[in-house]
């Protein structure tokens, strides 16, 4: 079990306001797989592990078709990180266990 494996709840400070998704991990070995719930949907989601770091990338529809790809740092309880808003910059990640 990695230090990933569980519920989050994580908080993207995008320009349009906070978006709050609820995410859930579940490693093997250098991948994971899980679910994001939030205001835009639910979506199956996976990336790869490398250490306390994930990586992941999604495509959103709304509020406009863009791909979203997501870096994030699990220490401990917490998680930070930044989402690249495909044309629209960077957004910070901070998330902590559900």
């Amino acid at each position: 079990m990695s230090a990933a494996d569980g519920a989050w709840k994580i908080t993207i400070n995008t320009p349009m306001g906070a978006q709050v998704v609820t995410a859930t991990i579940t490693t093997n070995g250098d991948t994971f797989s899980g679910t994001t719930v939030g205001q835009m949907g639910t979506a199956d989601v996976s990336g790869k592990v490398n250490g306390d770091e994930l990586t992941w990338s999604t495509d959103i529809t709304n509020p406009m078709p863009m791909k979203l790809e997501f870096t994030a740092k699990v220490d401990g309880d917490k998680m930070t990180g930044n989402v690249k808003l495909g044309m629209f910059g960077n957004a910070a990640l901070s998330g902590e266990r559900a």
